[in-house]
């Protein structure tokens, strides 16, 4: 068997874009993986075709070869787009041997250790308290979802006095605490927007007053000496990786001692080839993963399958698939832009029951079936991260 052709689509999931790339083979057998949305997103379609040229004609089979030679052929480490392309080509390739010999991906990860993927929803803001309890009581009623991240922030921390910020964080979240169902699991996501650790420190354990599942990413992810400084600091569990590349920054995290819940994506860091090496160093730490998971229905699919597989998994981030978007084929040079609102791209994407995602025994590969139709014939949405101003004139962290 061997890599004939790369097609790749750009989606969309909301109103965020989504790349997607199909991998054909001589044979006839296609795998499918997602890249991560970085921006630019664009850039990412030569990138393909150009790491195309390394891998044509290889046989796919072979995924830790190939996509150790794409690691390799780079003169330095590649960085966040680089490693979003060769997620996604990882994922095509895992895609297809599972296919190849009729099985689902985790069977190839050394088995299913659970039956089922517990899984989180994200709300991402901080809503008044009523409606915060509206959203997860609906996500409760409909998936049987117990599990939230929200934002920690009520008042905009670059205008107002830090202390100010962090007592009404603290009172808001003592608020939700006592509305919301006691079952309820309430995470914190600071977005990486403090810059001083004692800031970090002193707003996590305002929120540690009122048990939260984990504090996330409030530093950036540079310094790791910062983050084990942190970690002694905090008395909540400490979560973070979303912005990590490699074993490598994963190794020096855990050697800090600066996270209990590392959140490596798969569309991130080179797929699950190099994820599989990050949690067996978790594992050596007595750290569990929660993965980073806020793209679209395709990533969640191969999420699934890892998080079947490996036995420190805690839970899932997961955000419910919405469409439209666009195509670019690298083989045929061709653009459509056309509109199909409220279609997703995969036909049969993993829904919650009960809170989690069951595992589909019965259905090789990732287990679900795209729309090609669709990704043939969908409209680009552009995103950009905003990036705050100070009064002062000079820009905080996004």
């Amino acid at each position: 068997m061997k890599i004939d052709r790369l097609r790749v689509f750009m989606s969309r999931d909301k109103n965020r874009p989504r790349v997607i790339v199909a991998m054909d083979t001589d044979e006839g057998i296609t795998g499918w993986g997602e890249c991560y949305n970085h921006g630019p997103d664009l850039a990412l379609f030569p990138l393909l075709e150009y790491l195309l040229h390394f891998i044509k004609g290889q046989d796919p089979r072979r995924v830790t070869f190939n996509i150790h030679h794409l690691m390799q052929q780079c003169r330095f480490p590649p960085g966040a787009l680089g490693l979003a392309a060769i997620s996604a080509l990882d994922h095509c390739m895992w895609d297809i041997k599972a296919k190849a010999l009729g099985v689902p991906v985790y069977e190839l990860l050394g088995g299913n250790v659970r039956d089922k993927v517990a899984v989180y929803a994200g709300l991402y803001t901080a809503p008044d308290v009523p409606q915060a309890k509206e959203e997860m009581d609906a996500l409760y009623e409909q998936w049987g979802i117990r599990a939230f991240k929200l934002s920690p922030y009520r008042l905009d921390m670059n205008r107002h006095r830090w202390g100010e910020v962090v007592r009404t964080s603290a009172d808001w979240f003592g608020k939700l605490r006592g509305t919301v169902r006691t079952e309820y699991e309430l995470a914190f996501d600071a977005h990486a927007k403090i810059f001083e650790v004692a800031q970090a420190a002193q707003l996590g354990n305002a929120l540690a007053a009122y048990d939260p599942l984990f504090y996330e990413e409030p530093l950036r992810p540079e310094n790791f000496d910062a983050w084990g400084e942190l970690k002694q600091r905090v008395t909540c569990t400490l979560a973070t990786g979303e912005s990590l590349y490699s074993r490598f920054e994963f190794l020096r995290l855990l050697q800090v001692r600066g996270a209990d819940l590392i959140q490596p994506d798969i569309c991130v860091v080179g797929g699950i080839t190099e994820m599989l090496q990050i949690n067996a160093l978790a594992q050596a730490h007595y750290v569990s993963i929660a993965p980073h998971n806020p793209m679209g229905p395709l990533a969640t699919a191969v999420n699934v399958h890892f998080c079947a597989s490996q036995t420190n998994f805690k839970l899932l981030e997961y955000r419910l698939p919405h469409g439209p978007g666009y195509v670019y084929g690298i083989d045929a040079g061709t653009r459509a832009e056309t509109t199909h609102e409220g279609a997703w791209y995969v036909k049969d994407p993993y829904l919650p029951k009960d809170g989690y995602l069951e595992l589909r025994p019965d259905r090789p590969g990732w287990g679900v079936e795209m729309d090609e139709e669709l990704l043939g014939t969908e409209a680009y949405i552009h995103w950009e991260r905003k990036v705050p101003v100070k009064p002062d004139g000079s820009t905080a962290y996004a």
